[in-house]
Order: C-alpha cells, then structure tokens, then sequence
C-alpha cells in the first residue's frame, strides 16, 4: 500500500478516536530539509474539524502514529507540521521489492491515447535555435506521457506553402543559377534558407530605390516589384500551374532531406507527419458543420465568422468572403482530420511558441462549441522564447543561430572541456567524437529542459557545457562515475549474492532512498503538467545527493561485505535512474567521461 494512503487511513481513525470528528483529507508535504523526519503531515487544514492547538494536536497524533503504524518510528512537531520519520525496514523493503530498477518509474502502456504535435517548422528555412527548444520540449513532453501509462502519437504539420516559401522558391530562380545542394555541399535546407534571405535584402533594395524615386514607404513596400511577383508565384501555386509545381517540390524536397539530417542529429522522431499544402483546404466541412449548428454566421460580404464576445474573446473570421481558408479553418480541419487517422486519440497538445496563445484559446473553443468531446482534452504547451546574449534572432536577416550548426559547436566545446579532463586518453578518435556528441548535445538539451517551459531563456552557450553545476554533463559525469564504481564492484565483491540487510542505514543512504522513491510520482506530475524540467530538476537533485552520498560513505573495500554489496546495489540503482529520467528527456549518458 502506498505510504501516503496508509497514513491517511491511520490518521482518519485517529482524528476519529481521538477528537471524535471526521476527517475527510490528509495534506502532506516533504519535510523541509532542516527537520529531522521523511514525511510531513499538515495539521492546520485539520482545524476546520478538530478545535485546539496545532502544535498538541500533531504531537496527540504522532503518538498515535508510533503505536499503531509499524513504518513510523518516532515523529517531531514544528507549530502545525508533524513530521514523520520512517522505519529503516521500510526503505530497505521498498528498494528489494523495487529492484533490479531497469524501467522503474516507467508505466506500461495503456488504452488511453493522445497526440504531441511540435516542430511544424516553415520549409523556407533551416531550424533554428527556437526549433530546438520547441523540438526538445515537445519530444520530452511525448515520452514523458508515455512513461506515464499514456499511448503517444508524435505528429507535425510542416508549413510547405505560403508567400514565405514562394520568396525562396523566387529568389533562387532569378539568383540560383541552377546551384542544388549536391553543386554547393550545402544541407538543402540551408540553401533554401540562403534565399529567402537573399529574397529580404533585394526587396529592401527595391523599397529603397523606389523611396529614393519619390514614392511613400509605405506604398514601397506594397508595390515592390520582387514582392508582387512572389504573390503572383503564389496564385499560379494555388492554380496548380505545372512549372511552379514542379519548383515548388523540388525546393521543399531539397528541405525535407535538411530537416531529417537534423532531426537525426537532435535525436528526436515523429509517427505521422502532416503537410500544409494537404491541410489548408481541410475545414470547409466543419465550417458547413458549425453554421447548420449555429456556431457559425455568415456576414453580408459572405464571410463566416463565430462570435465569441459572450466568452470573452472577440469575432473570429473562419472563412473570408471569396471562400477561402484562413489558419483557424486549416486547425480547425486538420484537428479533425487526425481524429479520423486515429479514431483512438482523446486528447492533443500542441507544441506551439507563446505569441499563439490567443489562437489556440479560440480553436479550442471553437472545436467545442462543434461538440467534439475529445474538444475537452486539448493543451496548448505554450513556451517562451529563446535570447542569445547578442540579442533576437531574425531568420529574413538571416542572424538565427543554425540548429546544425549549434549542435556541432556543442560537441567542440564538450570536446575540448573533455580533452583538458585527460580521463578519456586512452579511447579511439571514433569513440571520442561520439563521446563529445553526446556529451554536448547532453548540454544543449539539459540547458533548455530544466527551465519551466512557460519562462523565456537566454541561452549562454559555455554555461551549458560545465561539468559543474545545475549542468546536463555534471549529470552524465555523475552516471560515469557510478559506471566506474560498478566496473571496480564486479571485480571485488560476489555481486550476485543476495543479502539481508541487518545493519543500521546510513543518513546518506537513506536520502538516497528517499529520493529514488519518488521518482514515479515525480514521473506522473511531470506528465499531468506536461513539464519536463520536474524532470531535470529531480535528476539533478538525485545526482547532488549521490555526490554527498560518495564524498561521505565509503562504498568499495569495507569490513563487512554486506554493507558494501548494499551501497553499491544503491549506486547502481541510482545510476538506472539517472539513466530512465534523461531518457525522458531525449538525453544519453555516456558510460565514460
């Protein structure tokens, strides 16, 4: 029976036997680091019922608990907290009846489906540093659910149309002079992303030579020449004119390619991937839906729009006058249509930056106002963006910081960080660069988890990287660490000899034991808040424990064997679940460092 309950149902009975009242609820909290004791019970809630003191009634209770209770062994009380302290067979019971700890805190899968959208990136461009953040946190968030008991579907919806791509598509035609990603080496994505800029600095030239000819700014930048003949790209894309078609594909093909060679190198994957140029027509029937429904009215120019003032919000265009989709249609429709691909899903969480929030209010409302019931399980994972210390980045003008790019330079820092270390002489040049890898893509990854998804970063490139600190390698060093005591354990103790512990635990090792306990609870909280720095900061936690558990006990080479063969069943176990939670969060941990 979990702890928790047990207490509860005690503490029931004696709210009952004691006060001759009933309790309804138990409120428990951690015990603050400096009291003694495991659990802390709040007794102030409890005065809605009970009439006295806090501090007499948590010691009336404690007592109670002691003689009752085998798990507890003695309690404190500080004003309305009674803290608890827990039996050392109780720990010693959870960690054998826990082991061997392979996929501990991980709940199999179950009946309950939902889908993780993210990364939708605009294919006239390669992925940036905002691309990672939301890629990281996205994939995390999927995986995290699905430790959680949960069945993930991953999705995207690639934005492949648009005036955007057009601008590309328009400024490689009159500037290319035929260059693919095979004549230049270049990653296609890249190349594309070249000529959108290129598309931005010859459109200011243009807005510029016409001011200088007497024409106002703004009328400038309307009547462009390279702009007006990026619509009209647009328009004969629309009319499914062959040759644009035919360019259109070849460009985002060359993309596609780029997007892939990233995502391997971030490591993270999808299950469905969906295409605007299939999707922005969706949403014509569900526009149909909601105006027999009411949801929906049609204005005198023939346009559609739902009024959503009583809510709050404002009208909302769902169709212009001329019939076409506007991006509420396209969601509204693509929503739907993935319900039909997966008639299982209940419930999708989209993957989107902060500056959407007032979208995803109003498609949500929308989509249940139609009365879809899955309507009710939707989330906008809404996130805050990414600084660099030099300021915003600017895909037009071209000063993003390159996804690949950044990868790379990662594993050159881990690399020469590493280098300078000297523990790692004796491994081939292949094993180090993989080393590096995933020590520097570790960093990167850590970095941008550990921070609440709704708070903006700035992220500092060198901080990252530290083997010191609040750090992704601080952490993989950790699990190396433990690596090499279990290589030393197999070589001087009977590893496989099953004991019964008949000695007292340690303060460190019961801290450790604490903390290993809860990592499935720590596990579902990430998953019901769809937040994966619970899961970074638990880690870290874990791993500052271990290193206070390391510098105070002596592990290897202690007169009795049991003790010895206990502490390193410990730093293995601690180990596997430094191992699980990063897996969670699309990190590796290397077996050396």
């Amino acid at each position: 029976m979990k702890l928790q309950v047990l207490l509860s149902e005690h503490i029931k009975k004696a709210v009952h036997e004691l006060f001759d009242a009933t309790l309804e609820t138990v409120e428990f909290q951690a015990t603050r680091k400096e009291f003694e004791g495991d659990i802390t019970v709040v007794v102030f809630p409890m005065l809605r019922v009970v009439k006295g003191n806090p501090a007499v009634i948590g010691e009336q209770l404690g007592s109670y608990l002691v003689k009752s209770v085998a798990q507890v062994t003695s309690f404190n009380v500080v004003k309305g907290f009674l803290n608890i302290v827990l039996s050392d067979d109780y720990y010693l019971n959870f960690f054998y009846a826990s082991g061997p700890f392979e996929h501990f805190g991980m709940v199999s899968e179950g009946t309950d489906a939902v889908m993780v959208e993210y990364s939708s990136p605009n294919t006239n461009k390669p992925l940036h540093l905002g691309h990672i953040r939301n890629n990281l946190l996205g994939y995390s968030v999927a995986e995290i659910l699905k430790a959680s008991g949960k069945k993930v579907y991953k999705t995207q919806i690639i934005n492949d149309r648009g005036i955007h791509i057009c601008k590309s598509m328009l400024a490689w035609q009159r500037f290319g002079n035929g260059e693919t990603p095979e004549s230049t080496g270049l990653k296609g994505d890249k190349l594309v992303g070249n000529y959108y800029v290129k598309f931005d600095q010859e459109y200011k030239r243009e807005v510029a030579e016409l001011v200088a000819n007497g024409t106002s700014e703004e009328t400038a930048k309307t009547e462009a020449p390279i702009l007006i003949a990026a619509k009209e790209m647009l328009r004969n894309w629309e009319a499914g004119d062959p040759e644009t078609v035919a360019l259109w594909q070849k460009m985002n093909g060359w993309v596609y390619k780029g997007f892939d060679k990233t995502y391997k190198a971030l490591g993270v994957d999808f299950d469905t991937l969906y295409y605007e140029s299939d999707t922005y027509l969706l949403g014509k029937e569900v526009i149909e839906d909601g105006l027999a429904k009411g949801v929906f009215y049609t204005k005198e120019d023939g346009s559609v729009w739902c009024d959503l003032t009583e809510d709050g919000l404002d009208e909302k265009l769902v169709l212009r006058s001329d019939g076409t989709a506007v991006y509420m249609t396209q969601d509204m429709g693509t929503a739907v249509q993935r319900i039909k691909d997966h008639p299982d899903v209940n419930g999708m969480i989209y993957t989107v930056g902060n500056e959407q929030d007032y979208h995803f209010k109003v498609l949500f409302l929308i989509l249940k106002k139609l009365g879809y019931q899955w309507a009710e399980n939707l989330f906008h994972l809404s996130y805050g963006m990414v600084d660099l210390p030099s300021g915003k980045m600017k895909s037009r003008e071209g000063t993003v910081v390159d996804a690949d790019d950044l990868i790379a330079d990662m594993a050159k820092t881990a690399g020469e960080i590493s280098e300078e270390l000297g523990k790692i002489d004796d491994l081939s040049e292949v094993a180090k660069k993989e080393l590096y890898h995933t020590i520097g893509l570790g960093a990167l990854k850590y970095y941008i988890l550990k921070v609440d998804p709704k708070k903006r970063i700035l992220f500092n490139p060198e901080e990252s990287v530290d083997f010191q600190g609040n750090t992704g390698p601080f952490i993989q060093y950790t699990y190396a660490r433990i690596q090499s005591i279990l290589r030393k354990a197999v070589r001087q103790l009977p590893m496989d000899r099953a004991i019964t512990p008949n000695f007292e635990l340690h303060e460190k090792e019961r801290e450790l034991l604490k903390l290993l306990q809860q990592f499935p609870e720590t596990v579902q909280q990430a998953a019901e808040q769809y937040s994966p720095a619970l899961i970074a900061n638990y880690t870290y936690e874990l791993v500052r424990e271990f290193n206070s558990f390391y510098q105070n006990v002596p592990i290897l080479g202690l007169e009795t064997e049991a003790v010895s063969i206990f502490r390193v069943q410990l730093a293995e176990a601690v180990g596997k679940v430094i191992k699980n939670a990063f897996s969670l969060l699309g990190i590796s941990v290397p077996e050396r460092m």
